[in-house]
């Protein structure tokens, strides 16, 4: 365990202090690597750098996909991990919304979440190696699993786990179909270049109230209707077993899932060794260990 240390980092993305909102360019690169320095071929590297994300067709084998599916039952079927700090459960039904930590305890998910085939991917991007940010297996069951609201997670990392710069990258890796209708990530292509610094403090122990809905750190409705003009939205289907890629600073969401079709995915963050956390930017005290890990250890050693 790495202990994280004062923020005298100088914050180059404030927010959660200001009266308005206001839309920062981004800075440094996206696309750290080359096509030589990994799996991604040049078309690839372009194309996350101009949307900031990449799709993967099937990043797993159809055994791979069965194993993880039957875990991912019995998980939910647990009455220990529902009972869990670090399990979140739907607020009207009760049914289990997300598991975290996933890649610390369980172990078929340590496993893909420290497997080359996403390692490499992840270090290319980043431009060095990389630890597990957070992890957890999300559940969107059919008729009931709620929306997820438009944000960017690094703004919430940023505020309130102490992450300097937007240099993260998330794996979605879906385990069952994703169609347009059971609640599929939502992108806005291209928002990862700029930074929507939000307004409003952070609640005390505000992650109780986000991890089940997105509160403090949302932008505005204007804000958000005036990305969507100018980037538009691309709705990301795709079969089991495919993958997803995206930039920490990309605006996101899904919708409520009101179809008979769950739709499941294993989320894990990747983090920049280069960009390990500090004490956060616009919070009272760091998120749980479960939410944002301090241990910073090379992913995949």
């Amino acid at each position: 365990m790495t202990v994280i240390s004062p923020s005298t980092t100088k914050d180059l993305y404030p927010t959660r202090s200001g009266e308005k909102t206001e839309i920062l360019d981004r800075r440094g690169p996206i696309a750290f690597g080359s096509a030589e320095q990994g799996p991604l071929d040049a078309a690839t590297l372009q194309h996350y750098d101009d949307k900031g994300y990449l799709t993967i067709d099937e990043l797993i084998t159809p055994n791979e996909l069965e194993t993880f599916r039957a875990e991912l039952h019995r998980l939910a079927n647990d009455p220990t991990i529902k009972d869990d700090d670090a399990t979140i459960v739907e607020a009207k039904s009760n049914e289990v919304r997300s598991i975290f930590d996933i890649h610390r305890s369980n172990e078929i998910f340590r496993k893909i979440a420290n497997d080359p085939r996403v390692i490499a991917r992840a270090e290319q991007l980043l431009g060095s190696e990389v630890y597990i940010h957070q992890s957890r297996i999300n559940y969107k069951p059919g008729f009931v699993g709620k929306e997820f609201s438009w944000h960017s997670d690094f703004e919430t990392w940023h505020a309130e786990d102490g992450m300097p710069e937007p240099r993260a990258v998330s794996l979605s890796l879906s385990l069952t179909d994703n169609y347009s209708f059971n609640g599929p990530l939502m992108i806005m292509p291209g928002s990862h270049q700029r930074y929507i610094s939000c307004v409003g403090g952070t609640p005390e122990d505000n992650y109780k109230k986000s991890l089940v809905m997105q509160g403090a750190g949302t932008p505005d409705p204007q804000t958000l209707s005036d990305f969507a003009d100018e980037y538009g939205i691309d709705v990301l289907e795709g079969p089991a077993g495919g993958a997803v890629m995206f930039d920490s600073n990309c605006m996101h969401a899904s919708n409520g899932n009101v179809t008979p079709y769950s739709r499941s995915n294993i989320f894990i963050v990747y983090n920049s060794v280069e960009n390990t956390c500090v004490e956060p930017f616009a919070a009272p005290k760091p998120r749980p260990e479960f939410a944002g890990s301090t241990d910073f250890t090379p992913a995949g050693s």
